[in-house]
């Protein structure tokens, strides 16, 4: 299975302006090639004090552009072509220098010089910050990083931590693999914007006693998805997680809970606050009745422990009769049969969409097969990769608000 690349087709020109940053935007040419991007460098005078045009040269495979003067152009103007073929300039580093420079509309360098030329209603410029705390929170470098972004700019970060001074603050430019997901969910269609978004995801964990407990084989890998592509679809969105080892995607709140009834109490009262309500996690459906207070170990007289269940609240069918309930939709994870539980559990939950897959399949993978089912038929999403398969619900739901 061919993952299709995200950033395919794309032409992006990366400039680096002045800052010791410079070494990350190495980094940063790799991991958007990777994605599918064909990239352009463009360096300031300063930019070649902290990386060579040699490195950049090597990393895009294609000559780097130093100066407004540059002979190579059959017209003179690399201002102008460089624009005209980008779909995107990405500025990281962009020093508070170069920011002032943008929001003041000077352009005495080339790369000043194509950001002020390019067509901005089709080639969208955005900056990634880079500098010293103090200088970032200077109010002179908050009004240019204002005006630029009132001028139509993106700002993206900066991130937080230590410095290449050795202070400690905001000011860092964000790492290569952010700044390329930054780039991929910016060409990412808006579907969902001003929409609140509410996922669960993973598996719950139901206590026997304090070391043991009764849970799923759930990495919680299709839900996490689901967030990244609701965020890159512009929703604001809300993660409710069971006990997994993933990352949050950016910009993406989280809520970490362990127990069916801890995700129940986190849902609950979030719910009716959002417009779309997507039940990935795979709760368990019971828990011990009485959770022992030691662990519970063999004696020696083979006797095997018995426990009493009671029924964990239904988290999906409680939101759907919320008397002003987000749009639901559900997940169902079976091991055979598959459309006719999905049908069974639509009707059950009383909600518009339900979301079929095959656990055993598909636990813990990359890639997974979806199976749409709603009051009108079934829909099969074919095998892909999760984030794919995301990106394809997500605009499925967006098609339905």
């Amino acid at each position: 299975m061919s993952i299709p690349l995200p950033l395919a087709g794309r032409h992006v020109v990366l400039g680096l302006s002045g800052g010791i940053a410079c070494y990350k935007s190495a980094e940063l040419v790799r991991e958007l090639t990777k994605g599918g991007a064909t990239v352009q460098v463009v360096m300031t005078e300063a930019a070649q004090a902290f990386i060579t045009p040699v490195t950049m040269q090597a990393l895009s495979n294609r000559p780097v552009a130093l100066s407004q003067w540059d002979a190579r152009e059959p017209n003179n103007m690399a201002h102008i072509n460089l624009s005209r073929e980008a779909d995107a300039i990405l500025v990281a580093p962009a020093s508070a220098d170069f920011i002032a420079q943008i929001a003041q509309g000077r352009a005495d360098e080339l790369l000043s010089l194509l950001c002020i030329a390019r067509p901005i209603e089709r080639c969208p410029l955005l900056l990634a910050p880079a500098m010293n705390r103090e200088m970032w929170a200077h109010p002179a470098t908050q009004r240019n990083v204002a005006q630029a972004v009132a001028d139509g700019a993106t700002i993206l970060g900066p991130g937080a931590g230590d410095q290449a001074c050795g202070e400690i603050g905001d000011g860092r430019m964000l790492e290569a693999v952010e700044l390329c997901e930054e780039m991929i969910a910016f060409f990412q269609p808006k579907l969902l914007a001003g929409r609140r978004v509410l996922i669960t995801a993973g598996p719950t964990f139901e206590a026997i006693d304090p070391v043991r407990g009764i849970t799923n084989l759930s990495s919680g890998k299709m839900g996490f998805a689901i967030a990244r592509a609701a965020q890159e679809a512009g929703a604001q969105v809300t993660l409710v997680a069971g006990p997994v080892h993933l990352p949050t995607p950016r910009h993406v709140q989280r809520i970490d809970v362990r127990s069916a009834q801890q995700m129940h109490d986190a849902v609950l009262p979030q719910a009716a606050a959002h417009d779309v309500f997507v039940a990935t996690a795979a709760v368990a459906d019971w828990r011990p009745a009485t959770l022992a207070e030691h662990k519970i170990k063999k004696d020696g007289t083979q006797r095997v422990p018995s426990f009493e269940m009671t029924e964990n609240p239904d988290i999906l069918a409680a939101v759907a009769r919320l008397p002003d309930r987000p749009y639901c939709v559900g997940f169902a994870a079976e091991s055979q049969d598959l459309a006719r539980h999905a049908r069974e559990k639509l009707v059950r939950k009383n909600v518009p969409l339900v979301v079929g897959n095959l656990g055993p399949a598909t636990f813990g993978r990359d890639d997974n097969t979806l199976l749409l089912v709603d009051a009108h038929g079934e829909r099969e999403i074919a095998t892909a990769d999760k984030l794919g398969l995301a990106r394809e619900l997500v605009r499925e739901i967006a098609t339905r608000l």
